[in-house]
């Protein structure tokens, strides 16, 4: 067998489970990828002999199951292997980044490229330089890193025709936090801050995803009420990111009354998360083992009536905004990316349901509440500006419902089992549905059994090239309202 056939949060055992020749290990991903698997993590495990051993996780579409597959590279052996990406697009990006990280170069790649190294590209040939359409009256803008907002650094590359753009590309790593190196080598308590500090947007996804991902080593098992406030404390993150983006693209449409009412809406929904936890992002709500803050009778009361008001406020904002003649016309038939290109991409999450393809982690890879409590996954067609927006709308209204029916139907609390001890030589993966889609976090243990390696993987690794082909063909001034509409995370990219 090329691979093995797992589930999120099954603890595998580097030691029991048998390496693959480098020519297996390739045919095995070639086989799942002909097959319509999509890429869904890649790492390595330092040998003791100073090489690496690469594992890929893969899914194959209505599975509900991760295909494993590994490959040693030994240290004082060729460094690479012929890479899957010209016929596998979806792999590009994580080819790269193996690369990047592990000098195992991927021979005939077709366009390696840096993804957060950009300053000190390893590549042999020469320094990596951008990549240029040539043609009468074709012309190059460069925007960033610095920009004129208030917001995170990342560099855009257009080549352009007139105003039309004919290829963007995208540079970032401008950030380098170094937390997947980092976290290991903190105490506990510090690791849960730094796991936070991911993404600022992403806070509860992505300590949910860290704190499962080490129950699932040490054996811990939540009780349902745990499970509950997690999911509940999700999809408050949910609405109050798709709020703040809707309240984006309202602006960059220069239609605002609705995005000064969508912040407010957000101030609310985050000022609530405030009054459970302390912080308006979720920062210390989720712990492992559970949570550290329960909803009591009053916040139960509290949570529904300012979720029903802002819901009520809600159905006439959106109305105004998708009803509107002219904000239509610039959200329809702006940004699109077919089924066709997001499937070959393999965008992740709202990115791809705008496109059609159903990606949701809560329903793929049910884990927590979302194993009792389902969610419909929306899905429309256009792939435009419009879908990505419409779908936001409409997944506000399926999360504050979900978080009602959580709140009728609360379990009582119970305790926490003592964990166990973390088995050696093992990882685990964890994934679950952020706002932008799916995020996946792999922990390592070393052979005494302790957090050696983690590896990270926020939605906007898949979806920034999404961005690039979103604004192929449409006018620079729509950059930023495609911009906008996957509204993607630098810091959860660049960790």
């Amino acid at each position: 067998m090329k691979w093995i056939n797992a589930k999120p949060l099954d603890v595998i055992r580097f030691d029991q489970e048998p390496s693959h020749s480098i020519a297996d290990w390739r045919a095995a991903m070639h086989e799942l990828l002909t097959s319509g698997a999509r890429p869904v993590a890649m790492f390595t495990q330092k040998q003791p002999d100073g090489g690496h051993r690469v594992w890929t996780a893969l899914t194959l579409p209505a599975t509900n199951t991760l295909c494993l597959t590994n490959a040693v590279f030994p240290l004082f052996e060729k460094q690479s292997y012929p890479s899957l990406s010209n016929e596998f697009p979806s792999l590009n990006y994580f080819e790269c980044e193996l690369y990047e990280q592990s000098g195992i170069e991927p021979e005939g790649h077709p366009w390696l490229r840096p993804v957060r190294l950009g300053e000190t590209w390893r590549h042999h040939d020469a320094p990596y330089s951008f990549y240029r359409v040539e043609g009468p009256e074709v012309h190059e803008i460069a925007v960033g890193p610095v920009h004129a907002g208030v917001i995170e650094p990342g560099h855009f590359r257009f080549q352009c025709h007139g105003e039309e753009i004919l290829h963007l590309e995208i540079q970032l790593g401008y950030q380098h936090r170094g937390i997947e190196s980092l976290l290991p080598q903190q105490k506990p308590a510090q690791r849960l801050v730094l796991a936070e500090s991911i993404a600022g947007d992403s806070v509860i996804a992505h300590t949910t995803a860290y704190c499962s991902a080490l129950e699932a080593l040490n054996g811990t098992l939540l009780s349902l009420r745990s499970h509950a406030l997690r999911g509940i404390a999700l999809e408050l993150e949910r609405i109050a990111m798709h709020l703040a983006s809707l309240g984006g693209i309202a602006t960059d449409i220069g239609f605002a009354l609705p995005a000064a009412a969508f912040g407010a809406l957000r101030t609310a929904v985050i000022n609530l998360t405030a009054g459970i936890c302390g912080s308006r992002f979720g920062r210390g709500w989720i712990i492992p083992g559970g949570v550290r803050f329960d909803l009591d009778a009053v916040m139960i009361d509290k949570t529904r009536e300012i979720l029903g008001e802002m819901l009520a406020k809600f159905s006439d904002i959106e109305a105004l905004l998708f009803n509107s003649s002219s904000a239509l016309a610039r959200m329809e038939e702006t940004g699109i990316v077919s089924a066709e290109q997001a499937r070959a991409a393999g965008l992740v999450g709202l990115a791809a349901r705008a496109s059609d393809i159903a990606c949701d982690v809560r329903a793929d890879f049910p884990c927590g509440i979302y194993r009792y409590s389902s969610i419909p996954v929306l899905r429309l067609d256009s792939g435009d500006v419009y879908a990505r927006a419409k779908l936001r709308a409409l997944e506000i209204y399926n999360s504050v419902q979900f978080i009602f029916e959580q709140l009728d139907n609360l379990p009582a609390p119970k305790p926490v089992g003592i964990p166990n001890e973390p088995p050696p030589n093992a990882f685990t993966i964890a994934l679950v549905e952020g706002h932008r889609g799916e995020i996946a976090h792999v922990l390592l243990t070393n052979a005494q059994g302790q957090l050696s390696q983690i590896k990270i993987k926020d939605p906007s690794f898949h979806n920034w090239h999404g961005l690039a082909l979103a604004v192929r063909e449409n006018g620079i001034s729509d950059f930023p309202l495609c911009n906008k509409s996957f509204d993607l995370s630098y810091a959860g990219h660049d960790l």
